[in-house]
């Protein structure tokens, strides 16, 4: 979105005044090899690869997962039939919670915003007929990420995988959770425990996996500025990296697996500037903050949604072309892996035929546009090189500023983060309101009646019922003292600071439920309660 203030003047989505005219003054103080350099060359502002998408083209996922366990892995195949490159699951919310389906708390959300999982049962059959050798799997989770994680790499020994061979990424980014999106369990200290776990259990048993995507696609989407969104991304990393580190593992065992995952929104220029600021920022933080030696820990991995809340149910063929746009500036921002959503998502699932849509978006832009024919094409752009380093300037100003209260989990606790999301989103939505800001079909180019019903994807209310069976026949067949015992396990691990990732596949080995694991946890460390935000 553009902003128009008083003169003519017109600002990013982020606030940074766009002059008319770009020229080499507006650069003059940029040196061509520190601050721009080469295509897979540090500072890595041009991208992380020597050729970028020329060679390889990013992982095509699209977000996917509703009703049972069946249902979605239908859907699965069907995507990859149609050329998807990768999986993304999406769970439904008592799976996120750590809730099973017969929990009174899980009523009516069974299966409806994305596939029930609740015992290895439930995860064999999501990839019955998927060899986790041969796919990568994106699972878009947080609380229960430890324990989701898990449950795949049984799948993965039932099929006779490897866990060296097997790759993929879990989301497992709590802090982000408590403040922009508010799917959390536990407290952070806890929480922060469980991801340091997961981290250690990957660096050294599943090194292909990225045990941590770190979400700033939350932060945009609760309203955030690019700035903030970045800011606050690299903010939670920084906490990460110190936990980790505080475990006694060396930065280069862990950090080449660290990725990230972002929105990108309509703003065009400023969404690529965002992202090769980024690069540069967390290259620059990796080889001097935390004194890493290995060239694959510099490296700022990214996958993004183009869509979110830029999605609108005015018009809603519209989405189709701001996704486009959006996933134009996501591979001129040099991303790795990207999910188009469908222009039907702000009513419900979308639909085989939509999805399939949305995925040739990412289809038509990669193989009929000529974009991916060389690495950073806007580089060199007095506007985007200008645009970038403000990004750049502005983004670390925020993070010294969080550094200076403590850091993210501190400044979490104090409300200082939710205090400025909610800031932003205030003055975002007043924009929209007075049509500062223009959001086609919904506050200009607006018509009286839409032309034509559209067909959505039905939510079907016999997934709980079918689900809550499934788990009491698990239940019943199950060795049920064994079941108790590792639960039992599990709680003297967590008391003994043992690290927990073993104990969770002994457990989800014999079918111990993930609601039965997490209230285990509960009673221990208890749940986290929300700062009152002013």
């Amino acid at each position: 979105m553009e902003r128009r203030k008083e003169g003519g003047k017109r600002f990013t989505e982020s606030g940074i005044e766009v002059k008319p005219l770009y020229a080499h003054k507006d650069i003059k103080d940029l040196d061509p090899v520190r601050d721009i350099g080469e295509p897979g060359e540090y500072p890595y502002t041009r991208g992380i690869h020597k050729t970028m998408h020329r060679d390889r083209l990013w992982t095509m996922r699209q977000y996917s997962g509703f009703g049972t366990p069946k249902d979605s892995n239908q859907r699965y195949k069907y995507l990859l039939e149609q050329g998807q490159t990768g999986l993304s699951v999406a769970l439904d919310l008592p799976t996120q919670m750590g809730l099973d389906p017969d929990d009174p708390m899980s009523l009516g959300e069974v299966g409806r915003v994305g596939v029930s999982i609740n015992t290895l049962k439930d995860m064999e059959t999501l990839f019955d007929g998927l060899p986790l050798d041969n796919i990568t799997t994106s699972f878009t989770i947080n609380a229960t990420a430890a324990m989701l994680l898990a449950m795949y790499l049984c799948v993965a020994e039932k099929q006779g995988v490897p866990f060296e061979k097997v790759g993929g990424t879990i989301q497992n980014d709590i802090l982000k959770e408590y403040v922009a999106r508010g799917a959390w369990i536990y407290p952070p200290e806890f929480s922060m425990r469980l991801i340091v776990d997961t981290i250690e259990y990957c660096a050294k048993y599943v090194p292909r996996f990225n045990s941590i995507s770190i979400a700033g696609a939350h932060f945009k989407d609760a309203g955030c500025t690019s700035v903030q969104e970045a800011a606050f991304t690299l903010a939670d990393a920084i906490e990460y990296i110190r936990a980790v580190l505080e475990r006694g593992i060396g930065i280069d065992d862990f950090a080449p697996r660290l990725s990230f995952f972002f929105y990108t929104h309509n703003n065009f220029f400023e969404e690529v500037a965002k992202y090769r600021a980024m690069r540069k920022i967390w290259a620059r933080c990796m080889r001097e903050k935390f004194n890493a030696k290995n060239p694959r820990s510099w490296l700022f991995r990214f996958g993004v949604v183009c869509g979110g809340s830029t999605l609108m149910p005015q018009q809603a063929e519209i989405n189709t072309i701001r996704v486009s746009y959006q996933a134009l500036a996501s591979v001129l921002g040099g991303v790795q892996s990207m999910f188009t959503c469908a222009f039907d998502e702000p009513f419900s699932i979308p639909t085989e035929e939509n999805a399939r849509l949305a995925l040739r978006i990412q289809q038509a832009l990669a193989f009929e546009t000529g974009v991916v024919d060389t690495p950073d094409p806007l580089g060199g752009s007095y506007y985007v090189e200008s645009l970038t380093k403000e990004m750049e300037d502005r983004v670390e100003d925020l993070i010294e500023r969080i550094e200076s209260r403590g850091g993210m989990v501190k400044s979490i606790k104090e409300g200082f983060i939710q205090r400025e999301i909610v800031e932003e989103a205030y003055k975002k939505e007043k924009r929209i309101r007075s049509g500062e800001s223009v959001v086609v079909g919904v506050n200009r180019f607006t018509i009286d009646q839409e032309v034509e019903e559209l067909r959505l994807h039905e939510y079907n209310p016999q997934v709980a019922m079918e689900q809550i069976e499934l788990l009491n026949q698990t239940r019943r067949t199950r060795d049920k003292e064994r079941a108790e015992r590792r639960i039992d396990q599990l709680r003297t691990a967590a008391e003994n600071n043992e690290n927990l990732m073993p104990h969770l596949i002994d457990a989800f080995k014999d079918y111990a439920s993930l609601g039965e694991v997490c209230q285990a946890f509960k009673e221990e460390y208890g749940t986290f309660e929300q700062p009152t935000v002013i």
